[in-house]
């Protein structure tokens, strides 16, 4: 293609590209142009909406009540603010709306955002105004219902607080007065509503109904609790009282100790805080009255507790007092007793004065506690205390008690058992004599042609270690750890020398009768020859080699061999 079918093509692209851009600019007009128009109608539909018809219904009812110049006054105000709004502010609006009318078909679009705004908040301000006019009109042309509502249902309660009263009037005798005076007042209170209501008297009719509100729930509230009140304070509670005031008595007189609870003052304190709470029943003020004598009547139900506490803290008292005695008494006795021994002790074993430390701490731990124990029981004399804290104070001296006779019986188990310990070792000597005699013995009883190098090694050592043990065993003080390992070192290799004469003796048997019974097979040249070389170890104490040569000698010609010599061996 030549240049100027490349000019024809551009021109072309040019010509569709402007096209394109017109078109997106005409469709973005358009749709602003849409948009506005519809935030224009929205704008408009608001300001519509300000004025309702319900205003000026609503000040033609004030104006057919007007019959005192404090109504006139206020209906005039009203009337004058809806003028206000009416020819003024709404004529504003309009010509603010042509105004933004005007500025979207010169598409004008960031003045009309700013304009818009504006006229948003002014539309917004002026509605608010004219909602609250409408309020205040209402509460005087809407009063008369609303406050005829409020007195019906005030009256239904009225006459409900009214039966109740009537149906039970002895619970009420103390404040029949006050009561009837404050039903004398809400009938006064509601002839003068009927008055205001007559009068059109629309600013004192709504005070006249909160003091009926108020009235009439304070008597309900009177007439519901007074009953629940006078029964705790005039019956109950002198009740109780009296009744806590008798066993406190007798409980005094028997020798307890309660002046911790501090009953006499609070019986005062509480009377005093009752007798307050009836001079404000009487002019009807019940403010905390039954949570104040719900309390008090809580704290004498609370003294049983203690009292009979009181009355278990004394068995308790009374039977660990003799039993702590009693253990005192023993634990002191068993201490003398041992502490009288310990020289003994200490020339009998090897014990050091830390060893022995314990039974001084002993002893006078369990003298700090008798002390204590009599500390108590003089309190207990003086009646310096009362039980529960009397016991409380023995449950802890028993609970030291009892840790220092745990601590005593360890010691006592300690100290005994290195006795016992001894006594055994006297036991094992003679033992361990015994076996090393019969080791010694059937050695000897067993003509042996040689007896094993190794047997009198073991002996030897044997006998050095029982004199080991013999001369431990003689020392004065005895060291318990150093004779156990005394005995069981001897005890060990007297028990090795008799298992190793148990397996001369054996293997001697075996291989003598093993040689005897192959005697048969002597024809045999390599039989003969194994059983000369069982023969002469024999002869050298080689109890165990001889018996394989033997066995091996013979297993060819006679598998058994082994099985049999030992079923002869069995019934030897």
């Amino acid at each position: 293609m030549g240049d100027k079918t490349y000019i024809i093509l551009g021109i072309v692209y040019a010509l569709i590209a402007i096209g394109l851009i017109v078109l997106v600019l005409v469709l973005i007009n358009k749709h602003n142009k849409k948009k506005y128009t519809r935030i224009l109608l929205l704008l408009e539909r608001d300001k519509n909406l300000i004025l309702s018809a319900n205003i000026l219904t609503e000040l033609n009812k004030v104006a057919s009540l007007i019959n005192n110049k404090d109504l006139e006054k206020r209906y005039e105000g009203w009337k004058e603010r809806y003028n206000q709004i009416k020819d003024v502010d709404i004529p504003e609006l309009n010509k603010k709306l042509n105004d933004l009318d005007a500025l979207i078909k010169s598409h004008k679009y960031k003045e009309i955002n700013e304009a818009t705004a504006k006229l948003e908040l002014e539309i917004y301000y002026i509605k608010a105004k004219s909602e609250f006019l409408l309020k205040e009109i209402k509460e005087i042309s809407l009063s008369e219902s609303k406050n005829r509502e409020i007195v019906t249902n005030l009256k239904r309660d009225y006459r409900e607080i009214y039966l109740k009263y009537n149906n039970n009037p002895d619970d009420y005798k103390m404040i029949k007065v006050p009561i009837e005076l404050q039903f004398e007042n809400i009938d006064k209170l509601l002839n003068a509503f009927e008055i205001a209501m007559e009068n059109n008297d629309y600013s004192e009719a709504p005070k006249i109904v909160k003091a009926l509100g108020d009235t009439i729930g304070n008597i309900k509230v009177v007439v519901d609790e007074a009953p629940a009140i006078i029964l705790l304070g005039k019956k109950l509670i002198p009740a109780k009282i009296e009744d806590i005031k008798s066993i406190y008595k007798k409980m005094t007189d028997s020798g307890f100790v309660l002046d911790y609870l501090n009953i006499e003052y609070n019986i005062t304190e509480s009377e005093k805080k009752i007798a307050d709470i009836f001079d404000r029943l009487n002019v009807l003020n019940l403010t905390d009255s039954i949570i104040e004598l719900k309390t008090i009547l809580n704290y004498f139900e609370g003294l049983y507790n203690d009292f009979e506490n009181e009355r278990v803290c004394k068995r308790n008292y009374e039977e660990n007092a003799r039993k702590i005695a009693i253990k005192c008494k023993k634990l002191l006795a068993i201490i003398k007793n041992l502490s009288s021994k310990i020289e003994d002790i200490k020339y009998s074993y090897d014990l050091t004065d830390d060893d022995l430390k314990i039974i001084d701490e002993l002893n006078l731990s369990v003298k700090a506690i008798q002390n204590d124990y009599e500390i108590i029981v003089e309190n207990y004399r003086s009646k310096s205390f009362p039980y529960s804290r009397l016991s409380k104070e023995l449950d802890i001296l028993n609970t030291k008690l009892t840790s220092n006779e745990e601590k005593l019986e360890l010691t006592i188990k300690n100290l005994s058992s290195l006795k016992d310990d001894e006594l055994r070792a006297r036991e094992q000597l003679d033992e361990i004599r015994k076996i090393l005699k019969n080791s010694k013995d059937k050695i000897n009883s067993y003509k042996l042609p040689i007896i094993p190098k190794n047997y009198y090694v073991e002996v030897s050592e044997a006998n050095d270690a029982l004199d080991i043990m013999i001369d431990e065993l003689n020392k004065r003080p005895i060291s318990i750890k150093t004779l156990n390992m005394r005995v069981d070192t001897a005890r060990d290799l007297v028990l090795k020398l008799y298992r190793t004469t148990n397996d001369a003796i054996h293997n001697a048997r075996l291989a003598e009768n093993t040689i005897i019974y192959g005697n048969r097979y002597r024809t045999n040249n390599k039989i003969d020859n194994a059983l000369r070389k069982a023969e002469e170890s024999f002869m050298e104490g080689e109890y165990k080699t001889s018996l394989e040569f033997a066995i091996n000698a013979i297993a060819d010609i006679d598998p058994k061999i082994h099985q049999k010599i030992l079923e002869a061996a069995k019934q030897q």
